[in-house]
């Protein structure tokens, strides 16, 4: 239920998160290890969409497409700040180009704590397959 209310949260924002911003890519570090999450549309159109995910350092120009979406303007960028914020909250350090989008990922974390912990090897497991 927390993380419907969450989703629900996200994308009534994402709106005017994706109207200040124009960045559409995630970097997250932890250790040595690299992650990307980016979201590949058109530009100037938030549809058709999909979600990138690369391991930069594991698996270097190999990528995985987590999600898309053919209609639903929010989804993508929706589903790619819950990442984030699953990263993070596994002790990934993410960076993205904005201060609204790392304000709206922190709310994020700090409404859904219990479901954040976990250690990184664990979010390898946690990804949805292709």
């Amino acid at each position: 239920m927390k993380l419907q209310i969450i989703s629900i949260l996200l994308a009534m924002s994402l709106p005017a998160v994706a109207a200040s911003q124009g960045t559409d890519k995630y970097q997250c570090s932890y250790g040595d290890m690299q992650r990307r999450v980016e979201i590949a549309h058109e530009p100037g159109v938030e549809v058709p969409c999909s979600v990138h995910y690369f391991k930069d350092t594991e698996m270097p120009g190999e990528q995985q497409v987590l999600w898309s979406a053919d209609s639903d303007p929010t989804y993508c960028r929706s589903k790619a700040i819950e990442l984030v914020a699953k990263l993070e909250g596994w002790g990934w350090d993410c960076t993205s180009g904005t201060a609204a989008e790392e304000d709206v990922v922190e709310e994020a974390e700090a409404a859904e704590p219990e479901e954040m912990l976990g250690d990184p090897d664990a979010a390898e497991a946690a990804e949805p397959e292709q």
